[in-house]
């Protein structure tokens, strides 16, 4: 009985012009019955639309070779391919052998035979044809032995060099959110960390106030914080009736007064202006005095009617918050309701001394809500640096930054909000989004993805984080592949020590 041996490979392809990569390994999947022979071999191809994960036994001539091919398609989170057709075809020199499969065995798996007719060295072709994109993936240098015994003798020991890898089989993954990227050099700034309180835009706002001293009144109980009104819809009543000093229903019967004795003596005066009985600058002076009369009584009188004078919203929004109550005594300038539009938002962010010369560099920034951790790009958010202070303020020693973002509902003014201040790009660096983060106790760890179905958990080292992604300064290099979703899923698995039921061709 020949003692089992692993065989892994590891290769690089290019696809195209976007290209990909491709790692054969041997996958740690326990099968007791398996008996001792050719060991299978694992390729794992990526090209921007798919990954195939596939599994054979080394090529024969006239043994039949069956291919289990896994088809993940990629996107925001993998999943697998359940409708399309795959064709694998093996080139040998001028010869060539094709077969398709409509439609897969199981979501994702397509299987697949080819019996070789020539030895050689060849290429294996996998061509995916779906309703989405088409893709060719290619295997270049694939050996194809004239018999068992030679294609035994090739085979090599496993080597058990470099840190010990984690099975998560393709069922696993595409039953959950996963998803992995390529790491490659990126841009990335300077990032100031703090943190800052949402308010509503000063240019969004507006405030009713009283144009006398009165009583004032609500017009009913449903002006409260939060209600929708439209411009022009009444909110308060003034009413000045029962004040001893300052009665607007006395001031009025007073400028009507006045202005009866103004107009009846400007109508006098008419009557003498036309026989030439007044003089010129007494008919013009009568009426002057006739024209301030009116006006005093229309600037009384405007929307003040038997109930009092109603004070109107000036524009569309919401009632912010009510500065007064029913029966209240109010002075003439004295806020009574304040309104917004509700439509732009103002977040200050509250900055550090030792950070004000990077405040002029400014241009983005990351914000996260405490309340349920939702995160927004300030781009995403149609916003803005508006302006930031040019000295500390003496309570806080903190200087101040505002940022101007459009209102999209997930923000609540008077709430807390970490932020990350973003200046432009500098340099570049190795970075994975935050998700791709595993914290224990106090260190971190990502899941680097070495094949189809095996994993390696690497210590890492992080450097500058702007809220949505980690600079890595070690544990990782450029082209390795790191898991971005699905990471605390494998470290759940590799805990338990237990793999379900699959259907692998070996």
């Amino acid at each position: 009985m020949l003692t089992k041996q692993r065989i892994r490979l590891t290769a690089l392809l290019v696809v195209g012009l976007m290209g990909c990569n491709r790692s054969s390994q041997n996958q740690p999947h326990d099968h007791p019955h398996e008996e001792a022979g050719l060991e299978s071999l694992a390729y794992t191809l990526y090209s921007p639309h798919a990954e195939v994960f596939v599994e054979f036994k080394p090529l024969v001539v006239g043994t039949e070779s069956r291919f289990a091919t896994h088809v993940t398609v990629l996107g925001e989170s993998f999943k697998a391919l359940s409708e399309g057709t795959v064709t694998v075809s093996l080139l040998v020199g001028e010869r060539g052998l094709r077969k398709s499969a409509n439609v897969p065995s199981q979501p994702g798996i397509y299987r697949l035979a080819l019996s070789p007719v020539a030895a050689g060295t060849g290429r294996v072709v996998f061509d995916i044809k779906t309703p989405a994109f088409t893709d060719q993936l290619v295997i270049e240098n694939v050996p194809v032995y004239s018999d068992e015994k030679t294609a035994m003798a090739a085979q090599q020991p496993e080597s058990s060099v470099g840190s010990p890898e984690i099975t998560y089989l393709k069922e696993q993954a595409w039953q959950v959110e996963f998803a992995n990227e390529p790491l490659r050099p990126q841009p990335f700034g300077e990032v100031i960390r703090t943190t800052g309180r949402v308010q509503p835009a000063p240019t969004d706002e507006a405030v009713v106030s009283a144009t006398f001293d009165g009583i004032v009144q609500l017009n009913g109980p449903a002006l409260v914080a939060g209600r929708a009104v439209r411009a022009g819809d009444r909110l308060v009543t003034l009413t000045s009736r029962s004040l001893p000093d300052g009665n607007l229903d006395a001031r009025l019967i007073q400028a009507r007064t006045e202005l009866n004795r103004a107009k009846a003596e400007y109508d006098r005066a008419q009557e003498l202006n036309k026989s030439g009985l007044i003089a010129g600058n007494d008919f013009e002076r009568i009426r002057a005095s006739y024209e301030s009369a009116r006006t005093a009584l229309s600037a009384l009188s405007g929307s003040y009617g038997p109930g009092g004078k109603t004070l109107t919203a000036p524009v569309s929004g919401y009632v912010r918050e009510l500065f007064v109550k029913s029966g209240q005594f109010v002075a003439a300038g004295q806020p009574l309701v304040s309104l917004t539009r509700n439509r732009k938002l103002v977040v200050r962010a509250d900055v550090p001394p030792q950070y004000a010369p990077l405040l002029p560099r400014i241009q983005s920034a990351t914000l996260r809500t405490i309340a349920d951790n939702r995160r927004y790009e300030l781009a995403e958010l149609g916003g803005r640096v508006l302006s930031y202070g040019r000295s500390t303020e003496a309570e806080t020693a903190f200087t101040s930054l505002l940022l101007e973002v459009n209102n999209v509902g997930g923000l609540v003014p008077g709430t807390l909000v970490d932020v990350w201040l973003k200046t432009p790009p500098q340099g570049a660096a190795l970075t994975v989004p935050e998700s791709a983060l595993i914290e224990e106790q106090g260190q971190f760890y990502v899941y680097v993805q070495t094949g189809g179905e095996s994993f390696q958990k690497r210590l890492v080292q992080l450097g500058t984080r702007d809220g949505i992604r980690a600079q890595l300064l070690s544990g990782v290099a450029s082209g390795e592949r790191v898991v971005t979703k699905g990471g605390y899923q494998i470290r759940l698995s590799s805990l338990s020590g237990t793999l379900p039921a699959h259907g692998h061709e070996h």
